[in-house]
């Protein structure tokens, strides 16, 4: 189970459940969403090829040899870019790229049973003493966690390259668990 410490000093479990065919099955995950222990939604039905496919390409971001590096030295800096390659990563060019998105289950769910979503966004810093010509601004990348429960609550957290990755690594470890084909891709 995947789990974040919220803003608002709550914690979000992000649990994988089996989606399972007609023989019983699991062959695909949906996450239940938990906030302090209680239900708060469900979402991406037929999410772990999404989870697995952001996990390799956030390693492969986070590599000292990626394209990511020369423009961001610190490797929590460094998230993947979109798979829209016209799409421009680097410092300064404004954009908040979103990694997933998860609503709701299926197209007959209500739109209120759940979103779980994460953006990577950009935050300057003035490094230095204040107004002085002898500072730089330190500019960082973070991933904005954000989750809406059913009843329309949200929750956000925000998590360095390397704390996303630890944490979609623990969700795929668990969706393993439920399958020999969960959150594989």
């Amino acid at each position: 189970m995947g789990g974040l410490r919220c803003l608002d000093g709550s914690a979000l479990a992000v649990v994988p459940v089996a989606a399972r065919d007609r023989r019983g099955l699991a062959y695909e995950v949906t996450l239940e969403l938990r906030r302090d222990g209680d239900l708060f939604g469900r979402v991406g039905e037929r999410c772990g090829y999404f989870l697995g496919d952001l996990a390799r390409r956030l390693a492969v971001a986070r590599a000292d040899d990626s394209p990511q590096a020369l423009a961001w030295p610190d490797p929590d800096d460094r998230f993947p870019d979109p798979a829209d390659e016209r799409w421009i990563s680097g410092p300064g060019t404004g954009c908040e790229p979103e990694l997933f998105a998860f609503r709701y289950r299926d197209r007959g769910d209500l739109a209120s049973t759940g979103e779980l979503r994460c953006s990577v966004r950009t935050s300057a810093a003035w490094v230095g003493p204040h107004r002085s010509p002898d500072g730089r601004w330190r500019l960082a990348r973070r991933a904005v966690v954000e989750a809406w429960g059913a009843g329309g609550r949200g929750v956000r957290a925000v998590l360095t390259a390397g704390q996303l990755a630890e944490f979609l690594a623990e969700l795929l470890a668990e969706a393993d668990r439920l399958g020999p084909t969960v959150g594989h891709n």
